[in-house]
């Protein structure tokens, strides 16, 4: 191998390849885990909660291997793919008699991160049950709020880490791809906003757009050790036109291309979204090039 490569999106060089090579031979009774863990620690790949960023760094190894460069040693098991074997959320019914009020009718009301609570349940049921897209496990850094007006919930908003690459909302932050690699951990991403359908509530949706945007870089940063400057959502123009962000002040950037993220035909493949996105922070562009 000479000069530099881009392995996994990694830029790796052929004294770094020989440091792994050495390392598997220095172990020869480690595991694949084993061998990512400690490569981890030398190279210090740590997420900002302290964990081990074990499955980029297995990702990065088995990408060495398949282009020749490495040569692991044997699978001792094949884990259960957790997704395949993942049921659909158990159906949970609540009263679903109409709530017809204005905003200040409902005031106090109760926001609850539901992660890893008994009442994630819940969240994960009405999303099933009422929204367009249904439910879908998060992947990576994630937050469910689930929203009541005394015992009864009436919506739900969730989070997930940002989508990697998106033309106009790096465009709108000045990001170079290695700055937007570094620190796209700054962005959250809304996967999934659900007002109850039997709740009709006058500018509800702004109002708790509003609510969360003030609160929610203070909850990442409780869960995950990091805040976050910038929100971003996508809005099917087909169905919505985005009037509660826009009362709510977010921004709508452009369109996306329709391709996906592993496009390799240019060519569009789903329906194109508009994107939005939300500054929490009046200096995010400063803070999104520094990290």
């Amino acid at each position: 191998m000479g000069g530099e490569k881009i392995i996994y999106g990694i830029c790796v060089t052929a004294q770094e390849v020989d440091y792994i090579r050495k390392l598997i031979e220095d172990n020869p009774h480690d595991s694949r885990r084993q061998l990512s863990y400690k490569l981890c620690d030398a190279w210090h790949w740590i997420q900002p909660n302290g964990a081990r960023r074990d499955m980029v760094c297995r990702s990065f190894l088995l990408a060495l291997e398949r282009k020749g460069y490495i040569r692991l040693p044997e699978k001792r098991f094949t884990p259960h793919n957790p997704l395949a074997l993942r049921r659909p959320p158990e159906r949970i019914e609540v009263d679903q008699s109409p709530i017809r009020a204005s905003v200040g009718d409902l005031l106090p009301l109760q926001v609850d991160l539901v992660r890893r609570t008994p009442r994630e349940r819940l969240y994960n049921s009405l999303l099933a049950q009422h929204h367009y897209l249904g439910y879908c496990h998060p992947i990576g850094e994630q937050l469910k709020y689930l929203v009541s007006w005394g015992d009864r919930p009436i919506a739900c908003m969730g989070w997930s880490s940002a989508v990697r690459h998106l033309g106009c909302r790096d465009t709108f932050i000045g990001w170079t791809a290695e700055v937007r690699k570094r620190n796209l951990a700054l962005v959250g991403y809304q996967t999934r906003f659900l007002i109850l359908p039997w709740v009709e509530v006058k500018n509800l949706a702004s109002y708790l757009l509003a609510l969360i945007a003030r609160r929610i870089s203070a909850d990442w940063k409780g869960l995950y050790n990091h805040p976050v400057y910038l929100l971003e959502t996508f809005v099917d123009p087909d169905r919505y036109r985005g009037t509660c962000y826009r009362a709510a002040n977010w921004i709508q950037l452009g369109i996306t291309t329709g391709r996906g993220k592993n496009d390799k035909t240019h060519k569009p493949n789903r329906s194109r979204k508009a994107v939005w996105c939300y500054p929490v922070h009046r200096n995010f562009r400063l803070l999104m090039q520094h990290g």
